[in-house]
């Protein structure tokens, strides 16, 4: 019975992080891009569940493809920091994003669909 419900939970953002949910929210929005020059405009809601992040944090999106999240207290003590480079299966970043945002604070993440590639070309 309990591995029936594992396997069900396992499908689902039951088991998912910070940085996992951000990259879940850019492939969404890379989906919406369909011929070069269309931009679409992420806005990600920190903490996207909560008790999940609810402190200032730092985010970097690198040109390599990594995607890190910096969770902190209001102390500026780090509590996690979760990470993921699942996004890069569907866009590439121009350039490496490093960004403090405060608590609460939503992270801005601009999309442009560049040839066949959507591209990350602004984050704030």
């Amino acid at each position: 019975m309990w591995l029936t419900a594992l396997w069900l939970l396992s499908g689902c953002e039951a088991f998912t992080d910070a940085a996992t949910r951000l990259a879940y929210d850019i492939k969404a929005a890379s989906g919406q891009l369909q011929k070069p020059g269309d931009r679409v405009v992420l806005r990600h809601e920190t903490p996207s569940r909560a008790g999940d992040c609810d402190g200032p944090y730092t985010v970097q999106l690198d040109r390599v493809g990594a995607l890190i999240i910096w969770c902190r207290s209001e102390h500026g003590e780090v509590l996690s920091s979760p990470g993921t480079s699942y996004h890069r299966q569907f866009v590439d970043t121009a350039d490496t994003f490093y960004l403090e945002k405060g608590a609460g604070e939503t992270l801005v993440i601009e999309l442009e669909q560049q040839g066949n590639k959507a591209v990350i070309v602004n984050a704030y």
